[in-house]
């Protein structure tokens, strides 16, 4: 056999390798290299510790590393428009929460992104917020506390976590049903909100319920009505809407998982299934305990009609108090 026929050979057979071997890269099962988590929002808060604890309790089931990566600025708007940019491989995916989704599109001016920008892939808890007065406060009830403010317009001070921001838009989705008009006093969130609460600067606080609850142990607050439909037993004095007649009026504080538009299906189904499987774990259970709220889990279609329905209903607050951008 000549030179030239063994190098045809080896060349031949080299081809036939990496035919061989193309299909078996092609077909490697994702994860197979880390993900990188977006938390639109400073280190420290509410959606980043929960970020933190999921990502650490999904490593192990996604058999991968899972980074967060801390993108805030904006309200959270711009960390969200980089999830909503990444490419649609399942290597770049946000950690939530809903202001940044069904909130702030209504009341913000430039989010550069829509309700098409975006996969749902699963929401994993939920917190109420919270309307809370000082102990002499004339009212002892959500009933009686929602009588005396209709009974006082424009007497009162409610605390918000910013102008057009959630808790403001569910406040008034209440005061609406129940014909009260009290002031809206915007802050940077709910621990600025409790530090003016609590130092007398306003008259009610309004937030979500992880900052209040030493203060309702110890009987320097009374917390009275949620903007949950039911009620909540960290927060025994208060009542939920449904008891207080103002059912389907439920705004809250919930958090999830988003990927970029173009998320291939398997990809979402993976995540979801990985995800649900974390959110069920001590540690996340306890943390979501400790913030006051619970464990709720939707899966990617239960989660856009939320989502839909959510922006539907502050997209009409904003409007009654023109707020909104279009």
């Amino acid at each position: 056999m000549t030179v030239a026929s063994r190098l045809a050979g080896v060349l031949v057979g080299a081809a036939a390798l990496l035919c061989a071997e193309a299909p078996a890269r092609a077909a490697d099962p994702y994860p197979d290299r880390p993900i990188r988590v977006i938390v639109p929002t400073p280190p420290g808060g509410g959606a980043d510790t929960l970020g933190r604890l999921t990502a650490r309790a999904v490593e192990p089931i996604l058999k991968t590393r899972v980074i967060i990566e801390n993108k805030p600025g904006a309200g959270g708007t711009i960390g969200t428009g980089l999830i909503t940019r990444a490419p649609p491989d399942g290597y770049t995916v946000g950690f939530i929460f809903n202001g940044v989704l069904t909130t702030l599109p209504n009341t913000m001016k430039d989010v550069t992104y829509t309700q098409d920008s975006y996969v749902p892939i699963i929401e994993i808890g939920y917190g109420s917020y919270v309307m809370c007065v000082a102990p002499e406060f004339p009212a002892n009830n959500a009933k009686e506390f929602l009588e005396q403010l209709k009974r006082s317009p424009n007497k009162y001070t409610y605390g918000t976590d910013g102008v057009g921001n959630t808790m403001q838009l569910a406040a008034e989705r209440i005061f609406e049903r129940f014909g009260i008009k009290q002031i809206s006093v915007p802050f940077g969130g709910a621990g600025e909100t409790a530090k003016n609460f609590l130092g007398h600067q306003i008259d009610i606080y309004g937030g979500s319920v992880q900052p209040m609850l030493p203060y309702i142990k110890a009987g320097t607050a009374k917390c009275l009505l949620l903007t949950s439909g039911a009620d909540n037993p960290q927060v025994p004095q208060a009542s939920g809407l449904d008891a207080v007649g103002a059912k389907g009026l439920e705004s809250g504080l919930w958090w999830g998982l988003i990927g970029p538009k173009g998320l291939p299906p398997a990809i979402v189904d993976t995540l979801y299934r990985a995800y649900r499987e974390a959110a069920r774990s001590p540690a996340i259970m306890t943390a979501l305990e400790n913030a006051g709220a619970a464990p709720v889990i939707r899966d990617p279609k239960e989660m856009r009609e939320l989502i839909t329905r959510e922006y539907a209903a502050f997209h009409q607050v904003a409007q009654h108090l023109g707020l909104a951008v279009q």
